[in-house]
């Protein structure tokens, strides 16, 4: 079987787990945890980082720290993880879904005004598939409407928006190192804090609501319990992993975009035929080559499609169901339709991606699925 999924290991992973037991500093907020902050600040010019066991878990301190509260409205689109919109429901925050494009996930910045009430407080955006949301037409209606914005950027390490890094525009951001994603460390995340209001308290929230940072660095003589928060610090057996993986970005990146070109020239042919629809690149937006998908003309093709490659032992799997159909929230929906959202929770098959994806089995798939469109 040619898995869906292949962690990448780069080989210093266990070496800096080593580093990280023998420091005797297991707990977090160590070496490794402050050398990947470094990186990304420096790297990407992010205000500041905080590494949190989990891309949920950002999102979760994200919605702290903009005082979500009962009765809010909270802005974003159908088509994502649950992460996404349970971090701001567990705040009280009430969801209103929106569409998207109607040849891409991304969410469709035309549909958003009409969904703003005066009780709208944020715009979570979600850069599917690494690719960037059209961040300036977001931000300008946010800026307008006095509103704050999110970027959901789990799948979007070393993806760009007209030269800005993904996770870098919005007023927050979060990012997920889980096991599928380019850059990993099994489970693990971050969140990015743009907007130099929310810094101090990021830290003091991520600490569990105790100012323990700035004691550490003896800016206070004392630490206690000053704000709410939780436990979103990793520790830095997980950070030490996650800093061999920067270490080799350029590597990882590099041979995940030549299997994404691969699949794409390999596979234009089909799509010109009509078989079903490529992934589209905006002009504004790089491609991090997180995903290589598919979007079949419906449903049942789709599932026959998944079936016959699992018979060709190729593990395609497809992705994302309408969370405003989900059976938690479809009777707190407001009943709008989302047709294109619903469209790629039904259509959409992701191929085989991983780092060590052959070339070879690359082409066995692209053979496989021209004879799956030619029988």
């Amino acid at each position: 079987m040619i898995n869906f999924n292949k962690p990448y290991l780069t080989g210093k992973e266990t070496h800096y787990i080593y580093q990280a037991v023998d420091s005797k500093k297991l707990s977090g907020n160590g070496m490794f945890t402050k050398k990947c902050h470094a990186y990304f600040e420096t790297n990407y010019n992010f205000h500041k980082t905080l590494l949190t066991t989990s891309c949920t878990d950002a999102l979760e301190m994200a919605a702290l720290l903009i005082d979500i509260e009962q009765g809010d409205e909270v802005i974003m689109p159908s088509y994502t993880f649950v992460s996404t919109s349970n971090a701001f429901v567990l705040r009280g925050a009430k969801i209103v879904f929106a569409d998207s494009y109607p040849d891409q996930p991304n969410v469709d910045p035309a549909c958003l005004e009409a969904l703003i009430t005066p009780k709208t407080k944020a715009i979570v955006v979600v850069h599917y598939a690494g690719v960037a949301c059209d961040m300036d037409a977001i931000m300008d209606i946010a800026n307008k409407h006095n509103l704050l914005v999110v970027e959901d950027a789990a799948q979007a390490v070393d993806s760009f928006y007209k030269g800005k890094p993904l996770g870098g525009i919005g007023h927050l951001s979060a990012f997920s190192f889980h096991e599928t994603k380019n850059i990993i460390s099994g489970e693990g995340g971050m969140l990015v804090v743009n907007d130099k209001r929310y810094a101090d308290r990021s830290e003091i929230i991520w600490e569990k609501g105790t100012n323990r940072s700035a004691f550490f660095r003896g800016e206070v003589d004392k630490y206690g319990w000053v704000d709410i928060g939780s436990s979103f610090l990793p520790s830095e057996i997980i950070a030490a992993f996650l800093f061999a993986q920067l270490e080799n970005l350029a590597d990882i990146q590099d041979r995940r975009r030549a299997i994404w070109d691969r699949y794409y020239n390999g596979l234009k042919p089909l799509a010109e035929k009509g078989h079903f629809d490529l992934p589209v690149i905006p002009d504004y937006a790089t491609n991090n080559a997180h995903m290589f998908y598919l979007v079949l003309p419906n449903l049942t093709k789709r599932q026959s499609f998944i079936k016959y490659l699992r018979s060709k032992e190729i593990h395609a799997v497809f992705h994302y169901l309408s969370l405003h159909k989900s059976p938690y929230y479809q009777d707190k929906h407001s009943g709008l339709e989302l047709p294109n959202c619903d469209r790629f929770a039904d259509c959409l098959v992701r191929l085989p991606f991983y780092y060590e994806l052959a070339d070879e089995q690359i082409d066995y798939i692209i053979e496989q699925i021209t004879n799956a469109c030619n029988a």
